[in-house]
């Protein structure tokens, strides 16, 4: 099947990086809103006639100003649309454990910040409300902003079950640097575009600044971002599954046995061994500021909103994969309305009014007005002046209508747009794989490789003796049955 380019070429993204990426630093994941509001469920509201939504996503530590900053975005949505939200935050480190809490248990909600590698789990398991027909009927805006390509990027089954973020559809993959490691140590950024061409630049900052540096800080949620950027995963998030997102022949594979994969997965190890990777690297959950080297997704600009995030003078940041359009792209941003919520509707009209109305869409990215930002050129520019707000821009909704930030290219979102016509489309695009009869194995599957994945891809576990026993307990858990249902699907889907 053939996909055009240019058709996508204002598709959205989904996932991990952002403008305005929340400071990350607590363990906490819950946030407090209005007192009289913070025990909220679905049916809650601060007045007769305002329902007050809750909504869960994921973020850094709730600042003192937060209950502020969020009344102020009640007090307007309220006037504008009869609505009030009750954002509840769940820390980089436990969203994982805490979204699959909430859903498992039924915990009550409205709306909840999702990507692929829960979506369609969740939806698998009835938790979101099929939307499909009343997006177009309550808010053809929102519908209608949204381009067709990207609508059908988040279907499972033929039906919209969630709202895209739209933004950045590609996913371009960056190696940041504090910039004075790369004076100090003459790196020349632009030649550093693989695994092994780190090696140097992280071992010469290791020898010069001594024992306790650690020149490739993680954590346990994420390891070394974008590591699996080469491979496909069908929607499925689950990595070690997959196809070569170049492979014509579409054939699904076993990712961790790849010798590319291998060998980078020796590489992480080695740097463990040599403290390139700091120690606690697979229980720390969330990073501390200042990091000298990271692996970030992001687009032109983004390094102003990393230097505020981390306290870092200035960073340099160069290409070293992409851009590339795969349906997790898409999927990496999503925000899914409860199928047992009392106010799908209202929850739309407020995902409306993200998307549509940049006054909210900067106060939910930049938080309150004349403390954590302030206005350069009406909400098209903003100048921020502090870095404890901890919502994620790009969970939000689009970042078309949001302010670039001040020392950002004033084109930022043009090049963006421009990054999108650049990309090459993954062998796989428009598939996501359907695991309604397999959610038995799916679950099995990520158990176990949940259960490894934080010590292989710190680098703190050997991959030659990990790797083979991963794989061994996901074959005993239904990997095999996946793959084989993941081929025929696929086979299906391209041959139409």
């Amino acid at each position: 099947m053939k996909r055009s380019l240019k058709l996508i070429s204002t598709m959205c993204m989904a996932t991990l990086l952002m403008s305005g990426l929340a400071a990350c630093g607590s363990k906490s994941d819950t946030s407090a809103t209005d007192p009289k509001a913070s025990d909220s469920s679905s049916t809650s509201s601060t007045s007769k006639d305002v329902p007050t939504l809750v909504w869960w996503t994921i973020g850094g530590q709730v600042p003192n100003n937060f209950d502020k900053a969020v009344a102020a975005m009640n007090d307007y949505t309220a006037e504008k649309i009869g609505v009030k939200v009750d954002i509840k935050v769940a820390s980089w480190g436990e969203w994982d454990t805490k979204i699959n809490t909430i859903v498992n248990t039924g915990e009550p909600f409205d709306i909840l910040f999702t990507n692929g590698s829960k979506y369609s789990q969740q939806v698998s398991m009835g938790a979101l409300a099929d939307i499909s027909d009343l997006v177009q009927s309550e808010t053809p805006d929102l519908y209608k902003l949204i381009p067709e390509k990207v609508w059908d990027g988040t279907k499972i089954g033929g039906k919209i079950y969630s709202v895209p973020t739209y933004k950045d559809s590609s996913l371009t993959q960056y190696w940041v640097f504090d910039h004075k490691y790369v004076e100090k140590y003459g790196f020349d950024v632009n030649n550093i575009k693989t695994l092994k061409d780190l090696d140097k630049p992280l071992h010469d900052m290791k020898a010069g600044e001594g024992k306790s540096f650690y020149p490739l800080p993680m954590t346990q949620g994420e390891g070394l971002n974008g590591f699996f950027n080469g491979y496909d995963d069908m929607a499925l998030g689950l990595p070690p599954i997959g196809v070569k997102a170049d492979d014509a022949s579409r054939k699904v594979i076993s990712v961790l046995e790849q010798p590319d994969v291998m060998d980078n997965l020796k590489t992480l190890h080695q740097w463990y061994k040599d403290g390139i990777i700091n120690p606690d690297a697979p229980t720390k959950p969330e990073p501390d500021k200042g990091r000298p080297f990271f692996s970030a997704q992001g687009f032109p600009g983004a390094e102003v909103s990393w230097q505020i995030n981390e306290g870092v003078d200035k960073y340099d940041m160069v290409q070293n994969y992409g851009p590339i359009y795969t349906t997790s792209t898409i999927q990496g941003s999503l925000n899914g309305i409860s199928a047992n919520s009392k106010y799908k509707k209202e929850a739309l009209k407020y995902l409306e009014l993200v998307n549509t109305d940049p006054k909210l869409r900067n106060m939910l990215a930049f938080g309150e007005e004349g403390v954590d930002y302030k206005k350069i050129d009406g909400e098209k520019v903003v100048e921020r002046t502090t870095d404890t707000w901890p919502l994620a821009a790009y969970t939000q909704g689009t970042f078309f209508d949001m302010a670039t930030t001040k020392g950002a290219p004033e084109d930022q979102w043009q090049q963006v747009e421009k990054l999108n016509g650049q990309a090459f489309a993954s062998s796989l695009l428009g598939f996501s794989m359907d695991t309604t009869n397999l959610t038995t194995e799916v679950a099995n599957t990520k158990a176990v490789w949940d259960k490894y994945r934080y010590e292989l891809l710190t680098g703190a576990s050997d991959p030659e003796k990990m790797v083979p026993k991963i794989v061994s307990e996901m074959k005993s858990a239904g990997m095999d049955a996946i793959m084989k249902a993941a081929q025929e699907q696929i086979d299906t889907f391209f041959s139409k």
